[in-house]
C-alpha cells in the first residue's frame, strides 16, 4: 500500500511540476491591425481656365470616368495609409504641362498628417502612365490645372 501511495504521489508531483514548466512562445505576434479606406472621387473635374478666346480644357483618354476609375484603383493599391487617419473633403490640383504630363499635385486643406497623405497622392498620380491631352488656347497646347475633389476616409481597425 505504501508503495502504491508513494508511486501516486511521485506521479502527481511530476505531472504537476511538468505543467508548471511548460514553456510558452510569446514571441509570435499576430498583426491584427487593418486600415480601412473609403474613397469617393467627385465628378465633374474642374478645369482652371486661362484668359483665352478659344480655350479647350485638358482631357483624359476615355473621359473623366476612366481617370476616376484608375485613380481610385491606384489609391487602394498604393496609398500607405498606416501613417495617417484622415476623414473629410480634399481637393487635389493636378498641374499639367503643355504636353499633357502631370508635373505636380497639390492637396488642400492642410490638416494634421495631411502632408504624408499628399505625398502619397503624388506617388499615386505619377504611377498612372497615360498622359492627358493638354488644354489648348487658340489651337496651341498650354499648361493647365485640373481640380479633383474627393471625400476620403481612413480609419484603423483592430481585427482579431
Amino acid at each position: 500500500m505504501r508503495t502504491v501511495l508513494l508511486f501516486l504521489a511521485l506521479c502527481t508531483g511530476t505531472f504537476s511540476f511538468a505543467q508548471d514548466q511548460e514553456e510558452r512562445d510569446d514571441s509570435f505576434i499576430r498583426d491584427s491591425n487593418k486600415t480601412l479606406l473609403k474613397i469617393d472621387i467627385k465628378e465633374p473635374f474642374m478645369q482652371v481656365a486661362i484668359k483665352c478666346n478659344d480655350f479647350k480644357p485638358a482631357a483624359y483618354e476615355g473621359g473623366v470616368a476612366a481617370y476616376k476609375d484608375i485613380l481610385n484603383k491606384y489609391m487602394y493599391a498604393y496609398l500607405n495609409s498606416d501613417f495617417y487617419a484622415l476623414t473629410g473633403d480634399f481637393t487635389f490640383t493636378l498641374v499639367l504641362d503643355d504636353k499633357g504630363k502631370i508635373v505636380d499635385v497639390k492637396g488642400m486643406p492642410k490638416v494634421q498628417n495631411s502632408e504624408i497623405f499628399f505625398d502619397d497622392m503624388q506617388y499615386v498620380v505619377r504611377r498612372i502612365k497615360k498622359n492627358w491631352t493638354p488644354a489648348s488656347c487658340n489651337g496651341q497646347p498650354v499648361a493647365s490645372q485640373v481640380k479633383v475633389k474627393m471625400n476620403f476616409s481612413s480609419m484603423s481597425a483592430d481585427i482579431d
